[in-house]
Order: structure tokens, then C-alpha cells, then sequence
């Protein structure tokens, strides 16, 4: 069962820009929180960005801090992810999922993953 579909992913130049969504018709969308990861070939998911139930609170990694936007609109059952100045390393599969206990930065805590979108930035 697909509960998340991931889109706006594509092919694009380093220092482009693309806007990903995360839609769900679970109805438990709007009272998680949401997170976005990313995989890339012979690696393991990695925690991208999360954001709180009511959006006031956001994390980060590192490495797309002041780079990437996340968001949400409980309304229509979607998270966003904005991201700019992209880089070769932010290549990869970009999957959503619903956060169940455990530390934000890990998949493992998270649950009812999406089949993802590829994003691929040539440099």
C-alpha cells in the first residue's frame, strides 16, 4: 500500500532549483510529523529535513542547512520541499515518510514511506 506520493523531482544543472510534494490521503498527515530523506545509490536513506505538526519547528541536517526549505499545508495533505543552490551530492531518491517515535534523524523512526522521486544535478 503506497500511503505517500512524492513528485518534482527532475533532472537539473548544479546552482538550479526544484520544489518537491508529499501528498497523503492519511488522515494522520496532519498530527505527525513529516520528514524527507534521500538515497542515494549503494547508501543508506538520509535524513534531509523534518518539520513539526503545525510547522512551527523545523530540522535540519547540515549539509542542506540554508539551502533547502521544508513546509507543509495540513489543508491539502502535503509537505514541501523547497530546495536551491543544488548541488552533485544532493543527488539521489527523495522520499517522505510520517515520523512514529525514536530520534528525527533516523528512518528508522519513521513509517509509511513513499516510493520517492529522483533528483539528479549534473555538475
Amino acid at each position: 500500500q503506497v500511503y505517500f506520493v512524492e513528485s518534482g523531482g527532475g533532472l537539473v544543472q548544479a546552482g538550479d532549483s526544484l520544489r518537491l510534494s508529499c501528498t497523503t490521503s492519511v488522515r494522520t498527515f496532519r498530527h505527525s510529523t513529516m520528514a524527507w530523506f534521500r538515497q542515494a545509490p549503494a547508501k543508506d536513506r538520509e535524513f534531509v529535513m523534518g518539520i513539526s505538526v503545525g510547522g512551527g519547528d523545523t530540522y535540519s541536517a547540515d549539509s542542506v542547512k540554508d539551502r533547502f526549505t521544508i513546509s507543509r499545508d495540513n489543508d491539502k495533505n502535503t509537505a514541501y520541499l523547497q530546495m536551491t543552490s543544488l548541488k552533485h551530492e544532493d543527488t539521489g531518491v527523495y522520499h517522505c515518510g510520517r515520523f512514529m517515535y525514536g530520534s528525527y534523524c533516523e528512518a528508522s523512526s519513521y513509517v509509511e514511506w513513499g516510493p520517492g522521486t529522483q533528483v539528479t544535478v549534473s555538475s
